[in-house]
């Protein structure tokens, strides 16, 4: 697997650690004992966005360290930090309306998944 996306594969087993804590996959020793915790239909890119990213630090991050000797300085990082976790919500919920399902059928036909 690692080889077909060119990365390492301490890469992937860190990735497929993630899902297994996220509840996404089981892993069994040996070779082909990965498999989906549930079905396809049911797991979103959102919620695999969740597993890999947890909930730590945000996507888009504000530099904290603004100039605090000015009303600008004082205000910007609130500022951006409110755009920003916008736009992370609405990615997610982009994420959320398409099933790994959806996107191995997409990638079956040769298509792109579109909502």
């Amino acid at each position: 697997m690692a080889g077909s996306i060119g990365t390492n594969p301490v890469v992937v087993r860190r990735i497929a650690g993630l899902l297994v804590r996220g509840g996404l996959v089981n892993v069994q020793r040996g070779p082909g004992g990965a498999a989906l915790a549930r079905p396809a239909e049911t797991i979103t890119l959102a919620d695999v966005w969740r597993a890999v990213h947890g909930g730590g630090a945000p996507l888009l991050r504000v530099h904290g360290r603004a100039g605090q000797s000015d009303a600008l300085g004082r205000r910007i990082t609130a500022v951006l930090r409110e755009r920003f976790d916008l736009a992370e919500r609405a990615m997610l919920a982009d994420l959320g309306q398409t099933t790994l399902a959806e996107l191995a059928a997409s990638l079956r036909a040769g298509a792109t998944v579109d909502h």
